[in-house]
């Protein structure tokens, strides 16, 4: 019943029309003089059948399509079944499929996001267990507390609140971005300050090789956390002491390219690929046991926002080399 409601709701307009055509034949047939009154009824008559019998067909023929949008689907599946008679209709259940795959997509991106998170956080809490217990069993020790082990702890814990930080940020990295000219030598040096008592923890030694007042255009913020995250990886993974980690920017093509080269163990061949995807630690982060796999994941996901092209090679024994491009961003 609700379905014939709606149908002669979505009809009123037609009905009135039809109606007043025949009320305009009944008007012509009276300035006639209605001299051929047979005819005229005939005509009311024979109108109003065809209006009927149209008006039922075309209501039996969409029954289904309003029963469908009167009640309400108890399964999505209920709303996107297809058993539509009209051009109105498929075209209605094809938009209805459309959305849903729109919806599923969107859904899935969110669970993917949410179950990253949760993975991140349940990994970061683990790891961060670590220098926590170490400072508790510094304090406990009768002798004077080594304040450089405890400061080697608080910078791991500064570490990994900040990528906890990132990440939670990279979610609406465009309200947080701001592009503006940047001074490469300005900030790599920054990094390397920031990162001075792990350069010395290590005994692993940096060189700048980049020349005064080279311009990009990019975000310093987030930049910094891009290029301290290759500094910190470069110096975890450089077992042996005095090695250098040469960060080296030139200008090609008028584009900027920075370079960040270690002499650590490399990267094995088969996870090069893989290095940049999420939770990977690879076979690298088993042996230090204090990677999350997010560092360079965050790292790329950033250089893509901003526009920056990122390249890594390695070489198992001899070093890897984490290569930069901004296009198109040089200054003069």
């Amino acid at each position: 019943m609700n379905s014939v409601k709606l149908f002669l709701r979505d009809h009123v307009s037609f009905i009135i029309f039809e109606l007043l055509l025949v009320g305009f034949i009944v008007i012509l047939y009276w300035l006639d003089g209605l001299r051929n009154i047979d005819t005229a009824i005939y005509s009311i008559v024979i109108s109003l059948v065809l209006l009927t019998s149209f008006l039922v067909f075309r209501c039996m023929l969409r029954q289904r399509y309003y029963k469908k949008i009167v009640q309400l689907p108890t399964a999505m599946e209920d709303a996107l079944q297809k058993n539509a008679k009209t051009a109105e209709a498929r075209s209605v259940e094809a938009y209805l499929q459309t959305l849903y795959k729109l919806y599923q997509r969107e859904v899935q991106s969110l669970y993917a996001s949410q179950k990253r998170h949760d993975q991140f956080m349940n990994q970061w809490v683990h790891q961060m267990k670590t220098p926590i217990s170490v400072m508790e069993l510094l304090l406990q020790e009768d002798e004077v507390l080594d304040k450089k082990n405890v400061q080697e702890e608080i910078d791991r814990l500064k570490r990994g609140l900040e990528m906890v930080l990132v990440n939670a940020r990279l979610e609406s990295f465009e309200d947080d971005m701001h592009v503006e000219q940047v001074d490469l030598k300005q900030l790599v040096t920054m990094v390397v300050n920031e990162n001075k008592r792990l350069f010395i923890a290590k005994r692993v030694y940096p060189a700048i090789e980049i020349e005064d007042n080279l311009q990009i255009a990019s975000d310093s913020k987030w930049l910094r956390f891009v290029i301290g995250q290759f500094v910190t990886n470069a110096v975890k993974y450089t077992f042996e002491a005095n090695k250098k980690i040469v960060l080296r920017a030139y200008t090609e093509e008028q584009q900027v390219i920075l370079h960040v080269i270690d002499e650590g163990i490399g990267i094995p061949k088969s996870d090069l690929s893989r290095v940049t995807k999420a939770f990977f630690t690879g076979e690298n982060g088993r042996k230090t046991g204090e990677s999350t796999g997010m560092g360079l994941y965050l790292a790329e996901e950033i250089c893509e926002k901003l526009g920056h092209t990122l390249t890594i090679t390695s070489e198992v024994g001899k070093g890897t080399d984490v290569m930069i491009t901004f296009k198109g961003e040089l200054y003069d």
